[in-house]
């Protein structure tokens, strides 16, 4: 490869350079010379600015220390304070991951034992913050990554000769087809092509009695065609298909951040327990998510990426849940910028800072329009928080049970930061039972705090204090427990899936806390149409259960609120503040992700108040970018 043979060409005599590979878009050097890789090399710096590419500098497996000699070494040096939970070796890269519950005293002032531990092992370190709470899904993933290392080492080199394969030249034209979620929510999949390049971004189903997918059938949605997934976040509407995709033959990388793959395992894992057990169709197995894994290629935000020959990708955060991403991409050497939301928050929420708008240029936008319509706004976050502990402790203090149907990912949490802080200053004493994925979600959160805003950074990081293992929460493991709760005669808080009251432990709940006035259902986001939280919301009294394996209709007297403003997603006025807050205000806007009333309103809007070309584009439709 001509860049390969470049950055030999710059080496220094002695850099004794043993292999010389790409890791996707990045270049990694390999020496055996123990005084280069202490010193980290300085001769890189001039190369980099040279290619304008990443290098990474690490050891040769002829210099490393063997794997328990390295890891008491590690051992030694570290302070028994810094609480180290896992030292995990990755022998294909060279790298040693070093988990602590306290990560600053492994690094050490001004990074001293860090650096000690990298001369003495001949390993390259890299630290990372303990998760507060284990999680299965993390460790199975972290497993998988590291059995298939030294395949992944050849998967990545491949790629990256791949995007190198040819100098990026002037890009003629691009186009962006719609596989799904246009005038629609669900199913979201979209595919950017250029004469080099056939990228799908998101590949999503739709829920719902009838489980529809992507548009895969059409010649742009061919899978052994495509060169690279991209994926913003992982709820189904977004991610739910991408393991269907390496089920029937794609190869391909899938890019996501760190925290949107954990999820994406957890999520497409229940997506198939509940079909199996509900005898639906099983459009992929658990081994396809496993291949996506072992394809993933997980990125940090502000990292740019080159993912084609001709495109490059730079997430930025979308504050909506854990990882979620607007993809920002650059089509050749600035010939055309397009920005893909997904599904964003431009407002501050307990758990995220609002959506970014650091983008020095666009020229196309596709954002999401959810809350699109012209009557969509939503109360004030304050407002919202307000209302949920004044519904909370009315039903408390009365000695009531309060439960909060919420989905899994996002939401869960938010509404655990708002109990804890109101635990914390208010006095809130009262114990919260988490059921269903929850306590799953909530240990892939304590995995990623740096995703979170700065100041629940600053409590975590510095004030020694994780919301999501405060003492009032607990995890609900059993049959017997839940029974236990349900039979107590004592106030609580019980948070379930699913949100929208269509299933789960959520049900076993309300059956028996319906008939009591004292009790309290609080409704915390979307309830669809059909769904039985919307039929509640309308005033139905009488439920339909099944208790003791017979069809019983069951009297609903306890208290049913709804608790608006709590929204992953920007309401109307925050999508318009949005692209009016982005410096470069792009030429062309699609609206997607919204029914046809809010997309069509939505795109409406935004060309009368920013005279741009506005298209509430519908699925099969292609465009032309450029």
């Amino acid at each position: 490869m001509e860049i390969i043979e470049q950055v030999k060409k710059d080496l220094p005599s002695d850099s004794m350079i043993s292999e010389v590979c790409f890791e996707g878009s990045d270049i990694v050097l390999y020496t055996k010379n123990k005084d280069m890789f202490k010193s980290d090399g300085s001769f890189i710096k001039k190369i980099v600015k040279k290619l304008k590419k990443r290098i990474e500098l690490r050891p040769d497996p002829s210099i490393r220390k063997d794997l328990e000699e390295a890891k008491k070494i590690i051992e030694e040096n570290v302070p028994e304070e810094a609480g180290i939970e896992e030292i995990t070796f990755q022998p294909g890269f060279g790298k040693v991951i070093i988990e602590a519950l306290k990560p600053g005293l492994v690094i050490g002032k001004r990074g001293t034992t860090l650096d000690k531990i990298k001369k003495e092992t001949m390993w390259k370190p890299q630290v990372k913050i303990a998760p507060a709470i284990s999680s299965d899904i993390v460790d199975t993933v972290r497993k998988v990554l590291y059995q298939e290392s030294e395949w992944r080492k050849d998967f990545l080199n491949d790629i990256g000769e791949r995007i190198h394969s040819k100098e990026v030249e002037e890009v003629d034209w691009a186009r962006l087809s719609c596989l799904g979620g246009c005038r629609e929510v669900g199913r979201s999949s979209f595919v950017l092509q250029t004469p080099d390049s056939r990228i799908m971004i998101d590949c999503g189903i739709k829920p719902g009695n009838k489980h529809e997918y992507p548009y895969l059938q059409i010649p742009e949605g061919e899978i052994k065609s495509l060169d690279a997934v991209v994926v913003s976040h992982p709820h189904l509407d977004h991610i739910g298909f991408v393991p269907y995709l390496y089920e029937y033959g794609y190869e391909g990388p899938l890019y996501l951040t760190f925290a949107a793959r954990d999820l994406m395992v957890l999520l497409c894992l229940d997506y198939l327990d509940v079909a199996k057990r509900e005898g639906n169709e099983v459009p992929y197995s658990s081994q396809s998510i496993e291949k996506a894994v072992k394809h993933s290629i997980a990125m940090e935000y502000d990292q740019v990426c080159d993912i084609t020959p001709d495109v490059g990708l730079t997430f930025q955060n979308a504050g909506h849940i854990l990882g979620s991403a607007l993809a920002h991409f650059h089509v050749g050497e600035g010939d055309h910028n397009l920005v893909y939301t997904g599904d964003y928050n431009f407002g501050e929420s307990k758990l995220f800072n609002k959506a970014s708008t650091k983008f020095q240029r666009i020229e196309t936008l596709v954002t999401e329009s959810t809350y699109g319509e012209n009557d969509a706004t939503q109360p004030s976050r304050k407002d919202a928080e307000k209302n949920l502990l004044k519904y909370v402790k009315k039903t408390i203090d009365r000695g009531g049970k309060v439960l909060i149907p919420s989905f899994a990912v996002g939401r869960a949490q938010d509404i655990m930061c708002i109990l804890d802080e109101a635990s914390r200053e208010n006095g809130l004493d009262v114990p919260v039972y988490l059921e269903g994925m929850m306590w799953d979600a909530t240990a892939i959160h304590t995995t990623y705090p740096e995703d979170l805003n700065e100041k629940l950074q600053h409590q975590i990081f510095h004030k020694d204090h994780n919301p999501f293992t405060s003492d009032i929460f607990h995890r609900v493991g059993s049959r017997d427990e839940r029974n236990e709760i349900i039979n107590s005669p004592d106030p609580a808080i019980v948070m379930s899936t699913s949100g929208m009251l269509t299933g789960g432990p959520v049900m076993e709940y309300l059956k028996e806390f319906a008939p009591d006035d004292e009790n309290t259902l609080i409704f915390v986001g979307y309830q669809a149409e059909g769904t039985m939280g919307r039929r509640i919301q309308k005033g139905w009294d009488e439920i339909p259960v099944k208790k003791d394996g017979k069809r019983k209709v069951v009297e609903l007297n306890m208290d049913v609120e709804t608790v608006d403003g709590l929204s992953g997603h920007s309401d109307r006025n925050q999508l318009i503040n949005f692209v009016n807050s982005l410096k470069s205000k792009p030429n062309k806007i699609l609206t997607v992700h919204g029914d046809e009333n809010s997309c069509i309103q939505l795109a409406r809007t935004l060309h009368n108040i920013f005279n741009r070309e506005t298209i509430p584009i519908k699925n099969l439709e292609t465009t032309r970018l450029k």
